[in-house]
């Protein structure tokens, strides 16, 4: 039996015998994420009994670390009075995304429940925009003033500190102007009469506005290698921080949104709604790609006489399709991904372009030279040459529509990740068989 398994089970004894000393310990001792795990297995009914029986700062964290469904199903079963006792222990972010994820009228009942301060805290995070740094960061921040010095400096640290988390140490002016970052190294070793200003680090200090993107801040953390980025508002004033779990946070979010979206559905609707409700949301792409595939239909439809000939050639056509859609969602994937990070600039669209059509021509070359001698030993030598031509041709074409369609999409202000990935497929299948067929049909004499 695994940990896991473990915790599950002395759940469920504590759910039998609610004095049982040891299911306590267990639930006690574990770490928050494991909980949540637990709860998220368990009936509905008996999350809220379970959570009740962990103390306010442990259940705090297993909030955080709750899915949506989840979160929304275990708040409403709760006493308001309970939830804003647990959100005034919990950190300002994590607790604004929970109430972020009540209605108005019940967010508004549990933050008059709770603490002015914290209550403030939680309102300021929430007037940035959804997904915005702002939401991202912690109000708790660690700045001392340049003036100072290095002792005042230890003091003041040993003040402010008192969570388990990574932190900077960030210098402002009197206007909490971010003025640079602090170095602790620098800060424990220099002459306790030493000005804050003296040690600052060399280089400028790397920040984040507080409405920026979290996937742009992403893209920032791991391109400096920060455990934390201060957030800084439009006056570049000190307003947060962000630290680097919050940052993985964000980056697997965002993976497993462009996954489920690049299939056509929505990253959260498995979790928050019932099969009908998913069916309803995936409808309409799913009607708009088989719109798009009946073309192909209709492309057979008109060659009809040409298949009736050489009937062969209904072999080799969900071959070229099934290859060049292949070689178009790669081509979608890649780019899709390399927007995501950075790695793909829509001001330099020639080169991931370039690089495919290389990449395509070898790719194609290769299945064309397959396909090509299949065919010959199967039929003739022009009908080799029909279906190589035809598949190099669909293998270069779909490869470089499969790099364009996320770029404009991108340049459109859509969501490449939603619309990239159906529409190349079915767009590259009607392509397909229509080049396919077209080629043959001119030469269908020596076909025959």
């Amino acid at each position: 039996m695994d940990a896991n398994d473990r915790l599950l089970r002395s759940a469920e004894e504590l759910l039998q015998n609610r004095d049982d000393s040891r299911a306590k310990l267990a639930l006690a001792e574990a770490h928050a994420a494991d909980i949540a795990h637990v709860l998220q297995q368990l009936p509905p009914t008996d999350r809220a009994t379970i959570f009740r029986s962990l103390n306010p700062e442990q259940a705090g964290d297993v909030l955080s670390e709750l899915d949506d469904a989840t979160l929304l199903g275990l708040v409403r079963s709760l006493d308001d009075v309970e939830v804003s006792q647990i959100l005034d222990r919990m950190p300002a972010e994590h607790a604004a995304d929970v109430v972020d994820e009540l209605s108005t009228e019940h967010a508004e009942k549990i933050l008059d429940l709770m603490e002015d301060e914290r209550s403030e805290e939680i309102q300021e995070i929430l007037e940035y925009p959804e997904d915005s740094a702002g939401r991202l960061m912690s109000p708790d921040i660690v700045a001392v003033r340049e003036t100072s010095t290095v002792e005042e400096a230890i003091q003041h640290i040993r003040k402010t500190v008192t969570e388990e988390r990574p932190f900077g140490v960030y210098a402002v002016d009197d206007h909490q102007h971010l003025i640079g970052r602090v170095p602790l190294r620098r800060l424990l070793l220099s002459d306790p009469r030493s000005l804050i200003l003296g040690i600052l680090e060399d280089e400028e200090v790397v920040s984040v506005n507080a409405t920026m993107d979290k996937e742009e801040v992403a893209r920032v953390v791991a391109k400096y290698d920060l455990v934390t980025v201060p957030v800084v508002d439009e006056q570049n004033r000190l307003v947060g921080t962000i630290t680097v779990d919050d940052v993985i946070d964000v980056v697997q979010e965002e993976a497993s949104e462009d996954i489920f979206r690049m299939a056509g559905s929505d990253a959260a609707e498995l979790e928050r709604r019932s099969p009908g409700q998913v069916a309803m949301l995936r409808l309409p792409w799913v009607l708009l790609t088989l719109l798009i595939e009946m073309l192909a239909g209709v492309v057979i439809h008109y060659f009809d006489r040409t298949l009736g000939k050489v009937i062969l050639l209904a072999s080799f056509m969900p071959v070229i399709q099934a290859i060049s859609g292949n070689t178009g969602l790669q081509s979608v994937t890649m780019v899709v991904r390399g927007l995501a990070t950075g790695q793909v600039q829509l001001s330099r669209w020639w080169e991931p372009l370039w690089r495919q059509i290389q990449t395509s021509a070898i790719l194609g070359a290769v299945c064309a030279v397959v396909v090509g001698v299949i065919g010959y030993l199967w039929h003739s030598l022009t009908f080799g040459l029909v279906v190589a031509i035809s598949m190099f041709v669909s293998v270069n074409l779909s490869g470089c529509a499969g790099t364009g369609i996320p770029m404009l999409s991108k340049r459109m202000g859509f969501d490449p990740a939603l619309t990239a990935g159906p529409f190349e497929t079915a767009f590259q299948d009607v392509l397909g068989v229509t080049i396919f067929l077209s080629l043959a049909t001119a030469l269908l004499s020596w076909l025959v």
